[in-house]
């Protein structure tokens, strides 16, 4: 009896736990997927499709999945809504969190992150919200542009937050708030760091563990920046400059090097630490020009798609050389599990790809249908299903 006594604390404590650990934009920022099982190849008419869920409004959140349900934002009417789903496509609520982005491009952008009772979110207008997980209750907020002096960008902003422990870092993109670690249950400041002083780049942080040391990295307007989590001191930044200032791939870290990359031609770059962080060196770089659509390293090697280099490509992480290059299918967003690459192309293609540096083999494809607008927002697998968010649809697909 009392050895059940002890396995059911135990179990509590656990659950209680994991249920504090916050859900990250593409599972890790890496986009690789902890799955296995999944099918090796599509029938000719793709994977089924297990529901769709119609009325989420317009925008490019992705979903994010914590215990049983999933979340994502859309826009109806110029209002902003966080929804939660259940695992298999029922409406939970929809509930408005204000007013989003009409501008170009409209509707939601970043994805929303989900910690025990709380979901937190930055609107296109730049507005940090904190909310109820059990009802989308705003329990507090933080205006980016007249609390913290950020300016909404061209294309609004896109972030999904980092949070560590009690702490929620983003980026107003201002002179003197120009990255800001904030107390995630009050809102209230805890640091601010003038970084760059250039405005926010679309891009979502990274944080990562450098020879035990915790550091984040993420775009502005025209650099990378690396920032100690601790007080915000900036350690060092690498000018990286495009044509629109548009950053909106979150950079990889693997055994003390950085890979960052962005659109409009201006390419890649990998970058070799010094041992504590504090300085950083040019490795390599290729023209891979990813421009919203992310990339993965899997065994050795990054495979993604280009921009203006429109091919899909995999290259050497040690020496930056393409192994090989292929356009049957369009630039889009890339994620990973399994050994498997799945590419979601602007044109609407959905593509299972073997991952290996030998040759590009594409052993399933399909079209989505369902939905609306641009094809943008990055999928998720979870427990053999892909979720894909297509504008105003979300698509369960069985890849298992």
């Amino acid at each position: 009896m009392r050895n059940k006594f002890i396995i059911l604390i135990l179990t509590a404590l656990t659950s209680q736990i994991f249920a504090q650990e916050p859900t990250v934009w593409r599972n890790g920022t890496d986009g690789v997927y902890n799955e296995t099982g999944l099918l090796d190849a599509w029938p000719d008419d793709g994977p089924e499709i297990i529901w769709v869920f119609e009325g989420l409004g317009q925008g490019h959140s992705s979903p994010a999945i914590a215990g049983n349900h999933i979340y994502t934002a859309g826009m109806l009417d110029e209002t902003g809504f966080l929804f939660k789903l259940t695992l298999d496509g029922k409406l939970v609520y929809k509930k408005a969190y204000g007013p989003e982005y009409t501008e170009s491009y409209t509707g939601s952008r970043g994805t929303p992150v989900i910690v025990g009772d709380k979901v937190y979110m930055v609107s296109g207008m730049g507005v940090l919200y904190c909310l109820a997980e059990n009802d989308g209750k705003e329990l507090w907020s933080v205006d980016m542009v007249n609390d913290l002096g950020g300016k909404i960008i061209r294309w609004g902003y896109n972030e999904t937050p980092v949070i560590d422990g009690d702490v929620i870092y983003a980026t107003p993109g201002s002179k003197k708030n120009n990255f800001v670690a904030l107390n995630r249950h009050t809102g209230e400041k805890i640091w601010s760091s003038k970084g760059t002083g250039e405005l926010s780049a679309y891009c979502s942080p990274l944080m990562f563990t450098h020879n035990g040391r915790k550091l984040l990295a993420t775009h502005t307007e025209s650099h990378l920046m690396c920032i100690d989590p601790k007080n915000g001191e900036v350690l060092w930044t690498y000018n990286h400059p495009n044509k629109w200032s548009v950053h909106a791939n979150t950079p990889i870290y693997y055994d003390g090097d950085i890979f960052l990359f962005s659109g409009y031609g201006k390419g890649s770059v990998k970058l070799s630490l010094s041992a504590d962080g504090s300085s950083a060196d040019v490795a390599w770089t290729s023209v891979l020009d990813s421009r919203i659509g992310g990339a993965v390293l899997i065994d050795g090697y990054i495979y993604g798609s280009g921009d203006r280099e429109r091919d899909w490509r995999c290259i050497d992480w040690e020496t930056g050389k393409d192994m090989w290059t292929n356009d049957d299918i369009g630039k889009g967003v890339t994620i990973a599990a399994d050994g498997k690459l799945f590419g979601y192309s602007d044109r609407g293609e959905l593509a299972l790809i073997e991952a290996t540096p030998d040759k590009f083999n594409m052993t399933g494809k399909t079209r989505v249908t369902e939905g609306s607008e641009q094809h943008w927002a990055h999928p998720v697998i979870h427990d053999g299903v892909l979720y894909l968010r297509h504008g105003n649809a979300m698509i369960a697909y069985k890849v298992k």
